[in-house]
């Protein structure tokens, strides 16, 4: 989805005088420029409903979990694309987000925009409030900074460095805030709005040097949302602080927004282990997507008893591409035979009828939910064991062992093994490697610590990994299809796609200028994709659940379309759509709850299902 440039990056001067040249004029990140355009015609959006709760109330300490400690707190580099990223990218907001319910866009650092003549450019107008954690002002070098540090190799990531180079041609300052950022291709509005306004580095913060990997690992800087990390107690917590007068608290779309003093979010490796501390009450919400954690293991005193609800809330989101992913460049997986045998080889079905309960539905492409640029007819294949074992004997493997899995003249048995980071997913492969055996073919199940489970799945070490990637109001494919990144550790092509035909119609995607074109160009590239057969679609969900201690409180809406967690604490901007930061802790029910407990006193049990945003 997610250079060449000297080490250290030069202070930018913030006012720039030219003797006897009396026309106004600009720097940018690779010199002089035009003026600013006298025509523009700029833009804003103070008009759109706001969605937080007036009633919220500041206060308190937010208690959540996460199954390993981070690898770096770095947003770039080696390591820094783990679970945790989604934290740490929060805390720093962009220049513009996304309406959760109406899809317009919505100030953020910028309060006003407007489009470019070319097509290719967008120009902001920072908000003059706009702060660092640290008090500086945030201005137009920043942006400047950042253009480079992307591009830079001291940050040793592949991705932003082709990211910042290719769709990002330019960044212009014209006043301290006052700039353009300008795309490397023409594109539509809709696509300047989703890949230009992006979120700045402290410039003043930041020194690039040879050793800014290591240096940065741990390091804590400044930032310009509600939340600046605090307290790191190594492999047991991370805690994040509200920034004391934070600018944006006036603002309209972040008022009563944000609420919780703190959000300490502890290490707990196992989930039956966080369960308990939820039940305890050390946690205040615990995710309840899965189907049994819903059905069965909410079934206790605590949910009976009312101190514990229930929220099940359909939404609208882009589903996430959740399935197998096979690693082409393994010597096995290479041929396209034992690719397609395998998805033939794959109970999902049966899985998702039976230990999911039928609440998930089957994914039949490469995520869904993006309007035209899903490719709706694509069906996943089925299971089939004849066809499978079939596509198997046209690979070679025609003799079945004495275990009744397929062998080829070599004797080698046709064996995958999978890498996993969820350890209550255990049960579902475990049904599809029973299923497999069917089929001939065996399903060896590698769990791993999520961090370095995904560490293990960025270097190419995997044969294939079971897990989904985040995903937006868009596809992004050049990371993950095209093959400038395959065979390389550190980049997100974890498929190892070596493969032309999509690497140039991803090339033609990323250009496209055209809507309508760009969405024809997704749809064959998911069938490019679906050809390759490397990607096994599992399921998508089309909603949240959690379960919240009854102190947790939500607006009477709990929660916007574009919600994919209810009870997420920090903005969601990054991911497109402003949609968290709704949630507030009732300290007076917190009181009152724990002291009921105490005295034996109940309350009605809650369990509510809200269904205003479900698709038919």
């Amino acid at each position: 989805m997610l250079h060449s440039s000297p080490s250290v990056i030069p202070t930018l001067p913030r006012v720039m005088r030219v003797a006897a040249v009396m026309l106004p004029l600009c720097w940018s990140a690779f010199g002089w420029s035009a003026t600013l355009p006298a025509d523009l015609k700029w833009e804003s959006n103070d008009t759109d409903p706001v969605y937080a709760d007036p009633q919220a109330k500041r206060g308190g300490t937010f208690r959540d979990f996460m199954s390993s400690f981070p690898l770096t707190l770095r947003k770039y580099g080696p390591d820094s694309n783990g679970s945790f990223a989604g934290y740490v990218r929060e805390t720093n907001l962009p220049l513009l987000a996304t309406h959760p319910v109406t899809g317009n866009p919505i100030p953020m650092l910028a309060n006003q925009w407007a489009f470019g003549a070319d097509h290719k450019t967008l120009y902001f107008r920072l908000n003059p409030k706009a702060r660092w954690s640290d008090g500086q002002p945030v201005t137009a070098d920043d942006w400047l900074f950042t253009l480079n540090m992307m591009r830079s190799k001291e940050i040793n990531d592949p991705w932003y460095n082709n990211y910042y180079s290719t769709q990002i041609s330019e960044v212009t300052k014209f006043d301290d805030h006052t700039l353009a950022i300008t795309s490397g291709t023409e594109k539509s509005r809709e696509d300047l709005l989703e890949s230009l306004p992006f979120s700045p580095e402290p410039s003043h913060a930041i020194k690039l040097t040879a050793n800014w990997v290591k240096e940065y690992n741990w390091k804590v800087l400044p930032v310009t949302g509600a939340y600046q990390i605090g307290e790191l107690k190594k492999g047991k917590s991370v805690t994040f602080n509200r920034v004391k007068d934070w600018w944006g608290d006036g603002e309209r779309y972040f008022q009563h927004r944000f609420n919780p003093d703190r959000i300490e979010i502890k290490v707990l490796r196992d989930q039956n282990i966080a369960w308990q501390h939820f039940l305890r009450g050390d946690l205040d919400t615990f995710p309840l997507v899965m189907p049994n954690w819903w059905h069965d293991k909410s079934k206790t005193a605590e949910f009976e008893k009312g101190y514990i609800e229930r929220l099940w809330f359909y939404n609208q989101t882009p589903q996430s591409p959740m399935g197998l992913y096979l690693n082409t460049a393994d010597p096995l997986l290479k041929d396209l035979n034992v690719r397609l045998g395998i998805q033939y080889a794959l109970a999902l079905d049966k899985m998702i009828a039976t230990l999911l309960r039928g609440d998930y539905q089957r994914l039949n492409s490469y995520g869904s939910g993006q309007g035209a640029f899903t490719n709706t007819d694509i069906k996943a294949r089925p299971f089939d064991p004849k066809i499978a074992r079939d596509y198997f004997a046209k690979a070679g493997f025609t003799k079945t062992g004495p275990d009744g899995i397929l062998q080829n003249d070599r004797g080698q048995p046709l064996s995958l093994s999978i890498t996993y980071t969820t350890a209550e997913h255990a049960q579902r492969l475990t049904l599809l490697r029973e299923e497999a055996k069917k089929a001939g073919l065996n399903l060896e199940l590698n769990l791993m610590d999520a961090s370095a489970g995904f560490k293990s799945m960025l270097e190419k070490k995997h044969q294939s990994a079971w897990m989904a990637w985040s995903s937006g109001r868009y596809p992004a494919y050049w990371e993950h299809f095209h093959k400038v990144n395959a065979n390389k550790p550190q980049t997100n092509n974890i498929m190892n796609l070596d493969d032309d035909a999509i690497s140039a119609l991803v090339e033609q995607y990323d250009k496209a200028f055209d809507f309508g074109k760009k969405a024809e160009l997704s749809r064959q590239i998911q069938q490019r994709l679906y050809e390759l057969a490397s990607f096994v679609p599992a399921y998508q969900v089309p909603y949240t659940r959690a379960g919240a201690w009854r102190w947790i409180k939500l607006p009477k809406i709990p929660a916007t379309p574009q919600s994919d967690l209810l009870y997420w604490p920090l903005d969601g901007a990054n991911s497109g759509y402003s949609f968290g930061g709704l949630l507030w802790i009732d300290e007076e029910l917190k009181a009152e709850t724990k002291a009921a407990i105490k005295q034996g006193k109940t309350f009605p049990p809650v369990t509510l299902i809200d269904t205003r945003y479900q698709k038919p």
